[in-house]
């Protein structure tokens, strides 16, 4: 008997549209408005990187005579980002919490926010969702325990300058401290924005990052992180790509980056061009919420998918922000209408003056059974915890096992209904 026969309703004629209810109430409207536009129509060829029409509004109000061309340019973005406290007062209606937190910041993690970013962020509300990851607060001189500049112990599990070798057969490689802008719950708080510190990135250091891969050839696999990967210019990513490419025992690349959502200028047709040569190339990008989909970076996410490069995305849980099904369910949406395969969804890691942005861990078991069942497998995720202390990541998911009858084993699916399946000497769920 079919399933929805068991449930007791007749089945629905094929293709029949069923709506949805508007179940987004912590998105606003502008929010709303945005996220409509987004993939109406087949996407046009771009004679020239697009501007959106809000953020065209924005410099021309804050960088007035900047032309296109200019503004266009991720070297102008690079160069201009949003660093001190004038900057930001001068575009920013700041609060005091807000501004006494930018004037005592001292060290690594600064304030960098490209221009265009900036465009995207409320002017006046320091609770909106891309600014408050973005402009510090005095929470985060809080430290509580758990907490520590280095909960993944990377440091612990370097093998050589810049590389982290945790896992059997993959590395992580540090390529660079530098960042479009800084996120505020960033898990290397300790390296990133901070010239001249304890953590130094050079081509001297990218030597002896090299000759341990060429040592170690049980390493199949490499993810460039930072940092940003796509900071780095042309020429001597290029360069880098090349000797990594040049090891036969290294099998793909992987790019860790957010630039596309926040400097999607920098996905220029000559940084592709590159990228093309290096394949089987893949890219992790850090994609926070809707409201980073834009004309732009859905430009520069289809340049790469173009490319033929494999998009998946990583997301981190933050309380306020987006620990709520109804901005992930759409979120997974817009990634996988450009072409972005949700890939983790990650609690947020105990970094010092982060108990702000934490959400509890039962927050990423519940969205992802809000996503389960109610969504395309496609849209959903691996929940991740990064344990602490160097674990490495322990998937977690919501319990659908019930138990056992004789050779049965008792399933819960997404509607809550109980269902069998025979599971003859079987021992999963005995004991509930």
């Amino acid at each position: 008997m079919s399933l929805q026969l068991l449930r007791g309703r007749e089945l629905k004629p094929p293709l029949r549209r069923i709506p949805e209810p508007d179940s987004r109430p912590s998105l606003s409207r502008q929010e709303a408005k945005q996220i409509s536009r987004i993939g109406r129509a087949p996407r046009k060829i771009a004679l020239r990187f697009p501007v959106n029409p809000d953020t065209k509004v924005f410099y021309r109000r804050f960088y007035p005579g900047t032309s296109v061309t200019e503004w266009n340019d991720w070297h102008w973005q690079f160069q201009n980002r949003i660093r001190g406290l004038d900057e930001l007062s001068r575009i920013f209606r700041l609060s005091e919490d807000e501004r006494l937190a930018v004037a005592e910041h001292a060290g690594p993690l600064p304030v960098g926010i490209t221009p265009y970013y900036a465009s995207l962020m409320s002017r006046d509300d320091p609770g909106e969702p891309l600014r408050r990851t973005h402009i510090m607060t005095r929470a985060e001189g809080i430290r509580v325990p758990g907490e520590s500049d280095d909960p993944l112990a990377e440091d612990h599990d370097t093998a050589a300058p810049g590389i982290v070798h945790r896992y059997p057969d993959r590395v992580l490689f540090l390529t660079t401290g530098t960042c479009a802008t800084y996120c505020r719950y960033c898990t290397r708080a300790r390296a990133v924005g901070n010239p001249g510190g304890e953590y130094q990135f050079s081509p001297k250091q990218w030597e002896k990052a090299l000759a341990y891969l060429e040592a170690h050839t049980e390493v199949r696999d490499v993810l460039l992180s930072g940092g940003d990967p796509l900071s780095i210019g042309d020429e001597r990513l290029d360069w880098l790509l090349e000797r990594l490419r040049a090891m036969k025992h290294i099998e793909f690349l992987r790019i860790g980056s957010k630039i596309p959502m926040v400097l999607p200028q920098r996905i220029t047709k000559a940084l592709v061009k590159v990228l093309k040569k290096y394949h089987p190339l893949f890219m992790s990008l850090h994609i926070t919420h809707p409201r980073e989909f834009t004309d732009e970076s859905r430009e520069a996410l289809a340049r790469l998918a173009d490319a033929g490069i494999p998009l998946g995305s990583q997301t981190v849980v933050m309380k306020g922000i987006n620990d709520d099904i109804a901005v992930i369910k759409p979120l997974m949406h817009l990634m996988l209408r450009n072409r972005v395969k949700p890939y983790y969804l990650y609690q947020t890691d105990p970094i010092r003056g982060s108990s702000h942005f934490r959400a509890n861990v039962e927050k990423g078991l519940e969205i992802i059974e809000g996503l389960r069942g109610h969504t395309t497998g496609y849209a959903t995720p691996i929940f991740a915890v990064d344990a602490p202390g160097g674990g490495g990541k322990i998937q977690l998911a919501p319990d659908n096992v019930v138990g056992r009858d004789g050779d049965d084993l008792l399933l819960r699916n997404f509607e809550g209904g109980v269902y069998r399946y025979p599971d003859p000497g079987g021992t999963l769920g005995a004991g509930k």
